[in-house]
């Protein structure tokens, strides 16, 4: 892991911090093979040519990059958390909600070749 994504992962607020190791833990049991980097100033998940950003704002985690076609079902049924094109936010309360398979689905709609 490069220095810069470090830097961002220690910054990351403690109470925001469960949820981002929880999608870190999804992303990369789906792809171990995925890399880490910074893109846009947030860390960014990289399978192929397919990317997710996962950044952290000061209420939760947003989630950007996300196939709005193929992640069609995670926002059905959760069309709350859809914040303008292509925006996930999860504030820590609302993803108690949501299962780990749910989260895999959007993940594995995102990053699936």
């Amino acid at each position: 892991m490069n220095a810069g994504v470090q830097t961002y992962l220690d910054g990351i607020a403690s109470e925001h911090r469960p949820l981002f190791d929880r999608l870190h833990r999804l992303i990369l049991g789906a792809y171990p093979e995925a890399g880490l980097v910074l893109s846009y100033g947030m860390p960014t998940y990289r399978v192929g040519d397919r990317k997710l950003h996962v950044g952290v704002w000061q209420h939760g985690i947003s989630i950007y990059g996300w196939d709005r076609d193929r992640g069609a079902a995670f926002a059905s049924r959760h069309p709350n958390l859809i914040k303008g094109k292509g925006t996930i936010q999860l504030r820590s309360r609302d993803a108690a909600d949501i299962t780990d398979d749910e989260l895999s689905e959007l993940i594995r709609a995102s990053l699936e070749n």
